[in-house]
């Protein structure tokens, strides 16, 4: 089963993927599918508030804030890693516990990154915000950081996150029952 919707002016088809035996979400994977990055990222710009860096979590995030950040002129973005690199040193991290993934993750930053964002108006973006989990982990680690959090975008905001006023969106993307029902 598939979920048909618009999202920046593109329709695309969500595949429904079973959370339990009665909840479903809309699988949304921007992974490849460049047109439709491209879009999203010039959506967001429109909306987005003023912003000096921004930041996303791995991974799904990355093609989305790649391109925001190129379509700004190529400045630099920053990235919550799931895992610690050989490179990085004086390591923040946080964790978080994410409805598609099944145990806890550990999101870490570099502190070079920390260092760079510090005092810095940070603009927060993700692929969908749902639960707002990896949103607090990300948000821990900009204050960690000395960051002043200035916005939080998503191209989708699934479920009860749609009612949030703290977050900016471009569509929402509802909760499915077992059935495929939109809830």
């Amino acid at each position: 089963m598939d979920y048909k919707m618009k999202i920046a002016g593109l329709e695309r088809a969500l595949p429904l993927c079973p959370l339990n035996d009665k909840l479903q979400i809309g699988a949304f994977v921007m992974f490849g599918d460049v047109a439709l990055t491209e879009a999203c990222a010039r959506e967001l710009l429109k909306k987005a508030p003023a912003y000096d860096v921004l930041i996303t979590a791995e991974s799904k995030g990355i093609p989305l804030a790649y391109e925001m950040a190129k379509q700004r002129g190529g400045e630099r973005y920053l990235l919550a890693r799931k895992a610690p690199k050989l490179y990085m040193r004086n390591i923040l991290r946080c964790e978080v516990k994410s409805i598609t993934t099944a145990q806890n993750q550990v999101l870490f930053l570099d502190g070079d990154d920390a260092e760079y964002m510090r005092g810095k108006r940070v603009l927060i973006v993700d692929d969908v915000i749902s639960t707002g989990e990896s949103l607090r982990a990300l948000e821990t680690l900009v204050t960690q950081a000395g960051g002043n959090i200035v916005g939080r975008m998503a191209v989708l905001a699934e479920g009860e996150a749609a009612d949030r006023k703290d977050i900016i969106f471009l569509e929402k993307l509802p909760l499915f029952d077992k059935d495929g029902n939109a809830l």
